[in-house]
């Protein structure tokens, strides 16, 4: 790494830094203040509110991070383009693309970080959190039941029926579940309780009918199998499957274009074993675009501010570039939350809805660098 790259990266850190910080200090105390009287309700001791802050920390730093590292930006810019410095380095025979590459390089770090988050912590960050917020009331407890599940597995052909199912111990009231074996041959099984034990579903004070190929289910067989438990490993489906379920068809539309609310790997499952109608299937797939680009926002904001922010040096035209790059960048997010609405209720293609704001921004931030270079 050259000693330019070096310094131009040791300007940028410190101001990204003192910004996240910053940021991060102003949410928890507000949210703090604004929950006090929730969680004194709720009981909570100091620890339990520390973890509650801990678990929604990524879904606030997915936020945060595209802001910061805008203003971080225009700050380390604004502070060379102040001192003259872009101009000696634009005289040193370095081109701007070249003086980009550190800014480019922390804006494509930043998207690997966002792209993680998204992935591994923020999707279920929100449940963990109200459980947290929540643990010690009745209210709470009697919400781990769900009741009248339907599950389907249309991949895999089986249908569950529950009466009730806990979405913490992961047992079953009253299951029903049919499925159809690769030969043809139906099972139903009517029990009183199941349970997920060891990787396998186990099941009590059960019936198992089997029908051989072609045989409808009303006239049912004569000597269906009773007995007081029954193991069967055949039924691959997991808890964590069912809840996805449970979290997709609670889903509504106006939440689903305020934001995106499933990861990358959840829409492939629903994807795979759902029979999707076509309202459906376009939240669904604008879901998939919207989250693939999301982490792409912090290589849009470094290609948007820099051209603001290498262009000025005077205070006149810092304030200028500020002004400008923030009303750009904040139209950018209005234009993603319209490209959402437009997805979801199925007006525009999802692939346009989803990765249209970052190629109509990138490329305004690459035409406005090339314009100075």
């Amino acid at each position: 790494m050259r000693l330019l790259d070096r310094y131009l990266l040791r300007e940028l850190c410190v101001p990204l830094t003192y910004c996240l910080a910053g940021f991060l200090i102003f949410w928890v105390s507000f949210d703090l203040f604004d929950n006090l009287e929730d969680f004194q309700s709720a009981h909570l001791t100091g620890a339990e509110i520390g973890r509650y802050y801990l678990v929604k920390t990524p879904e606030l730093l997915v936020m945060v991070l595209p802001v910061a590292l805008l203003l971080a930006l225009l700050f380390a810019l604004s502070n060379h383009g102040r001192h003259n410095e872009m101009i000696a380095m634009r005289a040193a025979g370095i081109s701007l693309a070249r003086i980009s590459v550190p800014y480019i390089t922390v804006g494509l770090l930043l998207s690997a970080l966002v792209f993680y988050l998204n992935e591994s912590l923020v999707p279920d960050s929100i449940q963990r959190a109200e459980a947290i917020k929540r643990g010690h009331q009745q209210s709470f407890v009697d919400e781990v039941w769900q009741s009248r599940v339907n599950f389907r597995n249309a991949h895999d052909n089986r249908i569950w029926n529950i009466a009730a199912f806990n979405t913490e111990t992961h047992q079953l009231i009253e299951p029903h579940v049919e499925w159809r074996l690769p030969d043809g041959t139906r099972r139903q099984l009517i029990a009183q309780r199941g349970a997920r034990t060891n990787d396998s579903w186990v099941f009590y004070n059960l019936e198992l009918f089997t029908y051989a190929p072609g045989v409808p289910f009303d006239k049912a067989a004569s000597k269906p199998l009773r007995t007081n438990i029954l193991i069967l490993p055949e039924l691959t489906d997991t808890p964590e499957n069912m809840e996805l379920q449970l979290k997709f068809q609670r889903m509504n539309r106006i939440e689903a274009a305020k934001r995106t609310q499933l990861s990358l790997g959840e829409v492939r499952y629903l994807r795979e074993h759902l029979k999707l109608n076509p309202l459906d299937r376009a939240l669904l797939e604008t879901q998939f675009h919207a989250r693939l680009a999301e982490p792409w926002i912090c290589l849009v904001v470094a290609l948007v501010a820099l051209p603001f922010g290498a262009n000025t040096n005077s205070r006149r035209n810092v304030l200028v570039g500020v002004a400008s790059s923030i009303f750009i960048v904040f139209t950018y997010f209005i234009l993603h939350r319209f490209g959402l609405a437009l997805g979801v209720s199925g007006k525009v293609p999802p692939w346009i809805a989803g990765w249209s704001p970052n190629a109509l921004f990138a490329g305004f931030g690459i035409w406005l660098a090339w314009k100075i270079k």
